[in-house]
C-alpha cells in the first residue's frame, strides 16, 4: 500500500543532510542541528512555503484588488523605514565611534606632551573601559550579538531559524557593543555588525516592534509569515552594507551574491530602493556634521577613501606584480580562515565553557595587548624626516596623532619628522586605511614598518575574531591587504623606476585581494571597492586580483562565513549539491526510519502523545477512500497542531470528518494565528494544559493541513531533490513510490494562460478584420 511505502520519506532536512559528511565526531554538525530526534542547539528550519490550507484560501478569497495594492504599498513603505532606520543606526554608531576615538587620541596626545608613560596608561585604560563595556553588554544582555552576525543571517535566509538573532535586545547589544569594541581600538570593524543591525531592524519592523519591551504597534504588524520576513531581512542586509560602505549598489549585490539563497525581480527593486534611502540618509547626516555639529566626527567615520587623484594609467608590465598580489591575497586569506577556525574552535571548546567572566577577561586581555602593541611599537621606530613639501599638495607634514591625514608626529625629537609606524598603528582604522591608500606619498612608509604592521595586525585580527564582542572583518581585511599591497607597490616602484606608479593603487588592490581570498566574494566586493574609492579606472585591475585570490583561496578551504557557519553548527545548504548525491536516490537518503503519520480525524490524546514522543516538525495526514484505499491528503505542521491544541475551539466529540473537504464548517482561526513569532521557539507542548475531557475529544485536520505539499518519486536522484529543496526554500518533501497513472501534463503554454487568451483574442480580431475587408 501507499502508506507502507510512504513510511520511508519525511523530514527532507534529514533527507538532505543525513548522508553528508560535515565535520569531525563530537562537533555540532548539520545533522545534529536539523535532526528531529536531537535538536541540541534549538535550530529549526523556517516555513518559507505558503501553506495553502482552507483557512488560507478562505482568507485570500475575501481579499480584493484593493487589498493587493495596499499590501504592495505597505511593502514599499517598510523598505523605506528599513532604509531610514539602518541609516540612522549607522550614523549613530559612526558618530559615537569617531567621538570616542577623537577624545581618546586628543587626551592621550595632550598627556604625552608631558609624559609618554602617563599617556600610555591613559590610552590603555580608555580602550579597556570601552572594550569592557562591549563585552559586558554582550555576555550579560545580548549573547546573540557577538561576532559579525553575517553567518547567522545567512543561515536565516538559507532557511534556518536560530532563536535570538533578530530580537530587540540583540539589536541594542549590537549597536552599543560595536561602539565599544571598535572605539576601543580592537582589530575588528563595524561593517559586519551593521549587516546584522539592518536585518534586526527589518525583522522588528515586520512584526510591529518588540512586545516584550512594550515597543510595538498593531498597524505595523503586517508581515508575520517567514516568507515575508525573509524579504524584509534581505532588504535589511543590503541596507547594512550600503550604510557601512556608502555603497548602495554594492549592498544590493552583496545581498544577492553572499547572503540570500532565493531571489526574485520584485525583491530586487525593493532592495535597491532601500539601499538608495540609506545612501540619502547617510549623505544628509554627513552634510549636517560638516558644520561642526558632531564633535570629533569629521571626514572619517563613514568609509570612503577617495583615490580618484591617484594613478591615472597602468602598463602591461605591472600586471605581473598585480597578479602576485592576487596570489598573496588568496594564500593569506585562506590561512586567515583556517587560523580563525582553529582559534574559535579552541575558544568555544575550552575557554568559553568556563563562563561569562572568562569571556570578559579574555576581551579585556586582548584589549590591553592591542593597546600595548599599537602604542609601544611606534616608540621603537625611528622617525623619518618629512619630504619636501609640494606647494600644490594638501598634505601636511607632520600631523598630531589621531588627526585625519598622513605623516603623524609621534615620539619624534624634531618638528619636521614623522613616525610612519604610528601613522597606521596609532590611529583609527578608517584613517589608517586612508593613509595607506593615499596618492602622491611615495616612500612615506618603509618596508620594515609595513612588514612589522602586517605581522602584528594579522595576528591580532586572528586572535580578536571570535571574542565576545561584535566584530566585523571587512575593515581588518582591508587593513591587512592594503599593507602587503603597499609593500608590493614599494618593490614595483623601485624595480620599474617609473614616476606614474602609485603605491596607494597597489594598496587598494591588496585590500581587494585579501577580502576575495578570505570571504570569496567577487562581483559585490568589486563594486564595493569601486564605490568606496571613487575610481572607476581601477575596475579591471580589481576584477583581476579578485578572480586570482578567490581561485587560490578555493583551493584550500571555504569562505570565512561558510567556515564560521559550519563551526557554529548552522547547516547551510550551499548553492551546489555534493558530488556524492549524484549516485544516491531519495529513497536511499531516507533510510529505514519510520515516519509518523496522522489520520484526518485524530484523537487529542494521540496528538499529545505523538508531539511529546518526538520532535518532528511535520506529519503526513492520511485518509481512506470508500474502497479502503489509503490516500495522503496533505502535510500538518507541528506548530499548527500546537495552535489547535492551545485554542481548543476546534475540538469535536465526533470521530467523523466535518465535511468532505474540510470546508463545511466555518474556520474560526485567522491565518496569521498560525505564524510563529520571529526568532523564537514559539509554543511548546509543555506550555499547553489539557483536561481529561479534552484528551477524549477529536480534531479534524483537513481545514488546517497543507493539501499540496511537494512530492518526489522515490528513485529521483538526490541532486535533483537538493536543488528543488534549496531553490524553493522548502522544509519538507514527501518521498513516494511511482504513481500508477498520469492525469495530465503541464507545459509552458499551460502556464501562460492570460497571455495566450490575449493572443487568441488578437488573432480572432485580425481574422475578423480580414473577413470584413
Amino acid at each position: 500500500m501507499l502508506s507502507n511505502h510512504f513510511q520511508n520519506g519525511m523530514e527532507t532536512a534529514r533527507l538532505v543532510w543525513s548522508r553528508l559528511p560535515h565535520s569531525e565526531e563530537g562537533e555540532l554538525d548539520g545533522v545534529g542541528l536539523l535532526s528531529t530526534t536531537d535538536n541540541r542547539n534549538g535550530v529549526e528550519s523556517l516555513d518559507y512555503v505558503v501553506i495553502e490550507n482552507y483557512a488560507y484560501r478562505e482568507e485570500q478569497a475575501q481579499r480584493g484588488k484593493l487589498y493587493v495594492g495596499y499590501n504592495v504599498g505597505v511593502k514599499w513603505f517598510f523598505a523605506l523605514l528599513i532604509g531610514v532606520g539602518t541609516g540612522l543606526a549607522a550614523v549613530f554608531i559612526n558618530i559615537s565611534v569617531e567621538n570616542f576615538a577623537g577624545w581618546k587620541f586628543s587626551l592621550t596626545f595632550n598627556i604625552i606632551q608631558k609624559s609618554y608613560l602617563a599617556g600610555f596608561l591613559i590610552y590603555i585604560l580608555i580602550n579597556l573601559a570601552l572594550v569592557f563595556s562591549s563585552a559586558y553588554i554582550i555576555t550579560q544582555f545580548a549573547p546573540a550579538a557577538a561576532g559579525s552576525g553575517i553567518p547567522e543571517i545567512k543561515g536565516y535566509l538559507n532557511g534556518i531559524d536560530i532563536p535570538g538573532i533578530l530580537l530587540f535586545r540583540t539589536l541594542i547589544g549590537k549597536i552599543f557593543g560595536s561602539i565599544g569594541s571598535v572605539g576601543g581600538g580592537l582589530a575588528l570593524g563595524k561593517e559586519g555588525p551593521l549587516v546584522h543591525i539592518g536585518a534586526c531592524i527589518a525583522s522588528l519592523l515586520g512584526q510591529g516592534g518588540s512586545t516584550k519591551y512594550h515597543l510595538s504597534s498593531r498597524w505595523l504588524q503586517g508581515f508575520k509569515s517567514d516568507r515575508d520576513r525573509r524579504d524584509l531581512v534581505t532588504c535589511g542586509c543590503a541596507a547594512g552594507v550600503a550604510a557601512a560602505f556608502r555603497a548602495p549598489v554594492g549592498g544590493v549585490l552583496f545581498a544577492l551574491e553572499e547572503v540570500t539563497s532565493w531571489w526574485r525581480s520584485q525583491l530586487m527593486w525593493r532592495v535597491f530602493f532601500t539601499s538608495a534611502i540609506v545612501a540619502i540618509v547617510v549623505r544628509t547626516a554627513m552634510g549636517w556634521c560638516k558644520s561642526g555639529n558632531c564633535g570629533h566626527f569629521g571626514s572619517g567615520g563613514f568609509i570612503i577613501w577617495d583615490i580618484s587623484g591617484g594613478q591615472e594609467d597602468y602598463s602591461f608590465e605591472e600586471l605581473l606584480p598585480m597578479a602576485v598580489i592576487g596570489v598573496i591575497g588568496g594564500l593569506l586569506g585562506a590561512l586567515f580562515n583556517q587560523l580563525t577556525n582553529y582559534v574559535t574552535r579552541w575558544r568555544r571548546n575550552y575557554l568559553h565553557k568556563k563562563g561569562n567572566r572568562v569571556k570578559i577577561y579574555e576581551a579585556c586581555l586582548i584589549s590591553v595587548i592591542t593597546s600595548v602593541i599599537s602604542f609601544g611599537l611606534p616608540l621603537l621606530r625611528k622617525c623619518s624626516p618629512c619630504p619636501d613639501s609640494d606647494p600644490h599638495s594638501e598634505i601636511e607634514c607632520p600631523r598630531a596623532p589621531g588627526m585625519y591625514g598622513n605623516y603623524v608626529n609621534f615620539y619624534c625629537t624634531k618638528d619636521k619628522e614623522y613616525n610612519d609606524l604610528a601613522t597606521i598603528f596609532f590611529n583609527t582604522q578608517d584613517d589608517a586605511i586612508r593613509n595607506l591608500f593615499s596618492a602622491k606619498t611615495i616612500h612615506e612608509f618603509s618596508a620594515q614598518s609595513l612588514l612589522t604592521f602586517l605581522v602584528m595586525f594579522y595576528t591580532l585580527a586572528v586572535v580578536t575574531f571570535g571574542t565576545a564582542v561584535p566584530a566585523g572583518q571587512f575593515v581588518p581585511g582591508i587593513m591587512i591587504g592594503s599593507t602587503y599591497g603597499r609593500l608590493v607597490g614599494i618593490f614595483t616602484v623601485n624595480h620599474y623606476k617609473k614616476l606614474n606608479i602609485e603605491e596607494g593603487t597597489y594598496a587598494l588592490l591588496g585590500a581587494a585581494s585579501f577580502l576575495g581570498g578570505s570571504m570569496r566574494m567577487t562581483v559585490s566586493l568589486c563594486v564595493i571597492m569601486v564605490e568606496i574609492t571613487n575610481n572607476l579606472k581601477l575596475l579591471p585591475l580589481i576584477m583581476l586580483v579578485l578572480l586570482i585570490s578567490k581561485a587560490v583561496g578555493d583551493a584550500f578551504n571555504e569562505g570565512l562565513y561558510e567556515e564560521q557557519a559550519r563551526l557554529r553548527g548552522i547547516p547551510l545548504l550551499e548553492s551546489r549539491p555534493k558530488y556524492e548525491m549524484r549516485k544516491m536516490t531519495a529513497r536511499e537518503a531516507c533510510g529505514n526510519q519510520k515516519v509518523l503519520s496522522l489520520p484526518r480525524v485524530v484523537k487529542v490524546a494521540d496528538v499529545v502523545s505523538i508531539l511529546r514522543s518526538n520532535k518532528h516538525n511535520g506529519f503526513p495526514v492520511i485518509d481512506h477512500t470508500r474502497n479502503g484505499e489509503t490516500l495522503v491528503i496533505g502535510l500538518m505542521l507541528r506548530s499548527h497542531l500546537l495552535v489547535l491544541l492551545q485554542s481548543k475551539i476546534d475540538f469535536q466529540h465526533s470521530p467523523l470528518p466535518c465535511g468532505p473537504k474540510g470546508g463545511s464548517r466555518a474556520i474560526r482561526h485567522n491565518f496569521s494565528e498560525f505564524a510563529k513569532p520571529v526568532s523564537s521557539k514559539g509554543i511548546s507542548i509543555n506550555d499547553i494544559h489539557l483536561s481529561s475531557d479534552d484528551l477524549e475529544m477529536y480534531i479534524d485536520l483537513a481545514p488546517f493541513l497543507n493539501p499540496s505539499p511537494y512530492v518526489v518519486p522515490e528513485d529521483m536522484s538526490l541532486t535533483k531533490v537538493y536543488n528543488l529543496f534549496r531553490q524553493l526554500g522548502l522544509r519538507h518533501i514527501f518521498v513516494v513510490p511511482r504513481a500508477s497513472r498520469v492525469i495530465g501534463v503541464i507545459t509552458r503554454k499551460d502556464l501562460l494562460i492570460e497571455e495566450e487568451s490575449e493572443d487568441s483574442a488578437t488573432v480572432e480580431l485580425q481574422s475578423t478584420n480580414r473577413s470584413a475587408t
